[in-house]
C-alpha cells in the first residue's frame, strides 16, 4: 500500500495527543508530527555551510571584550591584544574582533554576520574528542548519541536513504563534507547521509578524471585498479562533475588557504545547481597550549595566523557567492569543540576552556552581536572558565526551524527528549525567509517498513517487506541505542509479514523501528504518547 493511500485509509483513526506542547491528531497527513514521523522533502532551496575549527578556538581572543578590556589585559598579561588593535564592529562599542580578522569586520559592518556570544552547554567536557561528539550529535554531556544533529534533519527529509538514491527527483548528495572523512555530524539512523571528498585535491581529480600518479610496479597498477573501481562505483561522481562544469568563473580566493580552497568548490557546486542541503568543511590547528602568539607582538603568530586565514577564507566566499547571485540561499556558521580558559598559561597560550563565540554568517543573516562580554573575574584563575550563554542547541533549531522552514514540533523531535526544554529561538535569520511548505511528496525509494496506529499509546503494529531469508526487525531510541531485537528468522519466500512491538514499558519519545532483509535496510521512526 502506498504511504498516501494509508493515510488515507487510516485518516478516520483520531487519537488526539499533546506532543511537546502541541496538539495533534494521529495520521493527519499535514501535522508536524506526521511529517517528522513520515519524512517529507520541504519546499526550499536553502543550504546550509558547517564551517569546523578543529582543536578548542580561544574566543577571548577572537571576539575581544572592550567594556572590561581591564580584566581581560590582567587575565591574558602574555597574550592580550592591544586595546589599540582591536578591530572596531559599527555601532557595537562592547566588542571588538581580533586584527587579522579584517574581512570579517567588513562582513559585520555590512550586516552579514552574527557574533553569538559565549556558546556552550551544561557540564563541558574538555576532550576533544568527547567534546566534538557532543557538538556533532547535539547530546548532552552525560549522553552517548550515536546520530548527528543535521544527519537526522536529513533523514527526516529523505527517510529511505540509502533505498532508492539516487533518483531523478533526487540526483545529488543530500550532504557533502570536503577536507576529512563524513563526520558524526552526518550520521543518520543507519548510514552516513554525507559524500565525502577528502581533500580539495580530490575534488580536482574527481572532475578532471585524473588520479596522483602511481609507481611503475605492481603494487601500482594495483592501486591504480582500486582507484578505478573506486571512481565507477561511486554513484554521485556524474552529478558533481556536471554541476562543477556548469561554473566557469569565480570570484577571486586568497592562495595558500586550505579552508578557502574547500569555500571555493562549495560555491562552485551551489552555484552549479546541486540540490545538496549541507555542506561541512574543516580547519584545523587550534589547540594553542603554547605559543599562541609571539612574545614581542601579540598581535601576530600562531592563533592570528589561523583567524587570519578564517577571516580571509570566509569573506571571499561571501564575495563569491554575491558574484554568483546566489547569496540569498546560503547560510554558513563555524563552531569548535570548546573555547580556552579566562586565564592565559606560562607557555604564551591557553589551556581548553568551555564556552566561546560562534559566528553565523550570510546575507540572510541578522547581523550584530548577540550576548554579552563573558564575565571576568577581577583575580582570574587558571581555573576559571567563560560561563555559557547560550546552549549549542538552540543554535542548530533556530536554523532547522528559521531557514530549514521545518515546524517547531519536528525541529523539537530531532533533538534527543530531555534537551527540548533547553531550546530557544535565537534573532539569527532575518524573517520572511521561508516559503510556504508544499505538502509532502511520498518518500523516494520503496516504503519497506510502517507502522499503525503512529503515534502509538502501548503497543503498535509493525509492517515490513521482505525478499525472504534473514529478516531482522530492531527498536532502537533517539540515542541509537538498540533496545531489543523484535524479530530475527528467515522467510523461505518474498511476502509481507507484522509483529507487534510492546512499548509500554517505555517513556514516551520517539523509537526507530529497524528492517534488515539481505543488502536492504530501512529505518522507520514511531512516536509513542501517554
Amino acid at each position: 500500500m502506498k504511504r498516501r493511500e494509508f493515510l488515507g485509509k487510516s485518516a478516520a483513526v483520531a487519537l488526539p495527543a499533546l506532543i511537546s506542547g502541541y496538539a495533534v491528531k494521529a495520521l493527519n497527513e499535514n501535522s508536524p508530527l506526521v511529517r517528522a514521523l513520515m519524512g517529507g522533502a520541504t519546499d526550499t532551496d536553502h543550504v546550509l555551510v558547517i564551517v569546523q575549527l578543529s582543536g578548542g578556538n580561544d574566543g577571548l581572543n577572537m571576539v575581544i571584550p572592550i567594556s572590561t578590556y581591564n580584566l581581560y589585559n590582567a587575565a591574558r598579561t602574555n597574550i592580550a591584544i592591544p586595546e589599540n588593535s582591536i578591530l572596531k564592529l559599527n555601532g557595537y562599542a562592547n566588542s571588538g574582533l581580533h586584527p587579522s580578522m579584517t574581512g570579517l569586520q567588513t562582513m559585520y559592518n555590512e550586516s552579514r554576520l552574527k557574533i553569538v556570544q559565549a556558546v556552550g552547554y551544561p557540564q563541558p567536557n574538555f576532550s576533544h574528542f568527547r567534546a566534538t561528539d557532543i557538538w556533532m550529535t547535539s547530546s548532552n554531556s552525560n549522553q552517548e548519541v550515536y546520530t548527528g544533529w543535521a544527519g537526522r534533519y536529513l533523514n527526516y527529509e529523505y527517510p529511505n536513504f540509502p533505498t532508492g538514491y539516487p533518483n531523478t527527483a533526487t540526483p545529488d548528495p543530500l550532504a557533502i563534507q570536503i577536507g576529512s572523512t563524513a563526520s558524526l555530524t552526518t550520521q543518520g539512523p543507519t548510514v552516513n547521509m554525507a559524500m565525502s571528498i577528502t581533500s580539495a585535491t580530490s575534488f580536482y581529480q574527481l572532475i578532471n578524471g585524473t588520479n596522483d600518479p602511481v609507481p611503475g610496479t605492481k603494487a601500482g597498477k594495483e592501486l591504480n585498479f582500486i582507484r578505478t573501481i573506486a571512481k565507477q562505483t561511486q554513484q554521485y561522481s556524474s552529478t558533481i562533475s556536471a554541476a562543477a562544469a556548469r561554473v566557469t568563473q569565480q570570484n577571486p580566493y586568497p592562495a595558500n588557504n586550505s579552508l578557502a580552497d574547500q569555500l571555493k568548490i562549495v560555491a562552485r557546486l551551489i552555484k552549479g545547481g546541486l540540490q545538496t542541503r549541507v555542506y561541512m568543511v574543516s580547519f584545523g590547528g587550534f589547540d594553542t597550549h603554547s605559543l599562541q602568539t609571539t612574545t614581542t607582538d601579540t598581535t601576530i603568530g600562531n592563533h592570528a595566523n589561523l583567524l587570519g586565514r578564517v577571516s580571509a577564507a570566509i569573506k571571499a566566499f561571501q564575495d563569491d557567492l554575491k558574484f554568483l547571485e546566489i547569496e540569498d540561499r546560503v547560510v554558513g556558521m563555524t563552531f569548535s569543540e570548546f573555547g580556552r580558559r579566562v586565564k592565559s598559561n606560562s607557555s604564551v597560550g591557553t589551556d581548553h576552556g568551555s564556552a566561546a563565540p560562534l559566528f553565523v554568517f550570510g546575507k540572510p543573516v541578522d547581523g550584530g552581536v548577540l550576548g554579552d562580554n563573558p564575565t571576568i573575574q577581577p583575580v582570574a584563575t587558571v581555573n576559571d572558565n567563560v560561563p555559557m550563554q547560550y546552549d549549542f542547541r538552540s543554535i542548530y533549531s533556530t536554523i532547522l526551524e528559521k531557514w530549514f522552514c521545518l515546524p517547531k514540533a519536528t525541529v523539537q523531535a530531532l533533538f534527543p527528549p530531555n534537551v527540548n526544554g533547553q531550546l530557544q529561538d535565537l534573532p539569527l535569520i532575518k524573517g520572511n525567509t521561508c516559503k510556504v511548505a508544499a505538502p509532502p511528496p511520498s518518500p523516494s525509494g520503496s516504503t519497506l517498513i510502517t507502522n499503525y496506529p503512529n503515534p502509538f499509546t502501548n503497543k503498535t503494529t509493525i509492517e515490513f517487506n521482505t525478499d525472504g531469508g534473514h529478516t531482522l526487525i530492531q527498536i532502537m531510541d533517539t540515542a541509537g541505542r538498540l533496545l531489543v531485537n523484535l524479530l530475527e528468522t528467515e522467510f523461505p519466500t518474498a511476502s509481507r509479514q507484522t509483529v507487534v512491538f510492546d512499548g509500554s514499558h517505555l517513556p514516551t519519545g520517539v523509537y526507530y523501528a529497524r528492517l534488515q532483509n539481505g543488502t536492504k535496510q530501512q529505518v522507520r521512526p514511531m512516536m509513542k504518547v501517554r
